[in-house]
């Protein structure tokens, strides 16, 4: 009988160890190794073509519909009110970074709305500037408020748009930024909502390990340990971004994000800002399992 409570000893040991494993290997394939690098000629017409077309006659006949679940999905017209209220924004230049058919524009009084799709001007009664947010078309320091809501993702290079923003923003200026988070690399290709038939076997097998993928579990073992090292990495000075790099589909778009091209952590864009000295407004105290809402950022220029 005394061996007993050995052996449970040794099973839990063996659990344990063999569960660190597990987690180890997930973080491991699920680590944000890419960066910034330049796209191709080819990648970048691709992405241009999808963008105008964005905005075609069926786009402006379904504008309405478009908007109202903007608003009703996601509450960005409310949340966007408060932040303008919050910070004195209503009479400000502010940019709307990737502002597409400008349902943002009446949020303040001096709107400039930023788009790659020139074809999005007809919707503005407001100043709208064609431009990439990778190279923005305007005087440093120009705004004291922005913000970039479901565009970040789609950039092929998110932190040069970072760069930008924060370049275009003055001393003490406000950034709300709110892109999807962690984006599914299956979207691309609709895993979610196409049958079984659809795919061949490995196909099959991506689409079953989808529950697993999404399960809240699975979810803190590819973010926690990731996040621990991006944070002890920050603390060397500004970081660069780490996202993964998707396959965008702009051919079908399956679900929301098929056309995404970067699946950035929101704790990620957080050290990147802060190890820059900038402040975060809404998640200053945050742990570990900082959600996926937006961030609120003040820049401090004079930081390091």
């Amino acid at each position: 009988m005394a061996e007993s409570p050995k052996r449970y000893l040794k099973a839990f040991v063996r659990v344990l160890v063999g569960s660190l494993f597990i987690v180890v290997v997930i973080a491991i394939t699920n680590f944000p190794y890419d960066s910034d690098a330049p796209f191709t000629y080819e990648e970048m017409a691709a992405a241009r073509k999808f963008y105008t077309e964005a905005y075609s006659q069926s786009f402006l006949d379904n504008r309405e519909r478009f908007e109202s679940e903007a608003e009703y999905i996601d509450g960005i017209k409310d949340q966007i009110a408060a932040f303008v209220k919050s910070y004195n924004l209503d009479n400000r230049a502010v940019l709307d970074v990737g502002s597409g058919g400008g349902y943002l524009q009446d949020m303040v009084r001096n709107y400039t709305g930023l788009d790659i799709s020139p074809t999005a001007a007809r919707f503005y009664h407001k100043k709208f500037v064609v431009g990439s947010a990778t190279a923005m078309p305007f005087q440093d320091g120009s705004f004291e408020g922005a913000w970039s809501i479901a565009v970040l993702e789609h950039i092929p290079n998110p932190e040069q748009a970072l760069y930008e923003t924060r370049r275009v923003l003055k001393d003490n200026g406000v950034l709300f930024l709110f892109p999807s988070w962690n984006c599914r690399s299956w979207a691309a290709d609709g895993y979610d909502v196409r049958p079984y038939s659809d795919f061949g076997l490995s196909g099959k097998l991506i689409k079953a390990s989808i529950p697993l993928r999404s399960s809240v579990a699975f979810r803190l073992a590819s973010l926690i340990p990731n996040r621990l090292i991006r944070t002890a990495a920050a603390r060397f000075g500004p970081t660069k971004l780490h996202y993964r790099r998707l396959v965008p589909n702009y051919e079908r778009y399956w679900v929301p994000d098929s056309d995404a091209v970067a699946s950035i952590d929101s704790h990620e864009a957080m050290l990147w800002f802060l190890s820059r000295g900038d402040r975060c407004l809404n998640c200053e105290n945050a742990s570990l399992l900082l959600g996926l809402g937006p961030l609120i950022i003040r820049v401090h220029k004079s930081g390091r």
